[in-house]
């Protein structure tokens, strides 16, 4: 995999914000994006069973990351949902589709590869979109 899949990814961020009281299940919600994909016409990205795995692959990848963190019980949490931490919010705002302009900051994540959701690449990358 050379680079991510930005919109699986802002899936899953928005799905870790609703989901208070609820288990995060990215699989699930990667089947989601697959049925939404071939609706349009589109590419699924592989077979379902693979971006089912690059979801699971990407929750462990943003809770490794510091992006999410374990739900609080006392905003709904259960041990098996999360909620955003600052630099997860910061991803989702700056990897967020309605806004166009943030088309351009994910081809600069996507130039960094692997490495562009490590907390150093990425705080660099997002420091430098913010004096921009």
């Amino acid at each position: 995999m050379n680079s991510y899949d930005w919109e699986l990814i802002e899936l899953l961020l928005h799905k870790v914000q609703e989901s208070a009281n609820v288990n995060f299940a990215p699989r699930e919600y990667a089947a989601e994006l697959a049925e939404q994909r071939q609706a349009a016409g589109r590419q699924i990205g592989g077979t379902l069973d693979h971006l089912k795995m690059l979801a699971a692959d990407y929750e462990r990848i943003l809770l490794q990351g510091g992006y999410i963190e374990s739900r609080p019980e006392s905003e709904g949490g259960n041990g098996e949902n999360f909620v955003l931490t600052e630099r997860g919010s910061r991803l989702l705002e700056l990897i967020n589709s309605s806004l166009p302009a943030n088309l351009q900051f994910r081809e600069q994540l996507a130039e960094k590869g692997q490495a562009a959701l490590t907390p150093e690449v990425f705080d660099e990358l997002s420091a430098r979109a913010a004096r921009a």
